[in-house]
């Protein structure tokens, strides 16, 4: 009960002072919940979506480096008639 008391007296007081409104409210929850999902984020190692995006482009492009590869070798292999 002390503390359900203690609670509402410090919100009374910032309610009093004027220094809560909606917009402070709202900006305030989501700044808790995006500081939660960066820390899930973080816990589970993920990536971000610019990391994936540039680790996309990389594996793109050293697919393309192993096809030139590949056509070259097979450009350059000399085959053998049968006698």
């Amino acid at each position: 009960m002390n503390n359900s008391k203690f609670v509402l007296d410090k919100l009374t007081k910032l309610f009093e002072q004027g220094l809560l409104t909606s917009k402070d409210l709202g900006n305030e929850i989501l700044t808790i919940l995006k500081s939660k999902r960066d820390e899930i984020v973080f816990r589970m190692k993920l990536t971000s979506k610019e990391e994936f995006d540039i680790l996309l482009k990389r594996v793109e492009n050293l697919e393309k480096k192993i096809d030139k590869i590949n056509i070259k070798k097979k450009t350059k292999v000399k085959r053998v008639k049968k006698s």
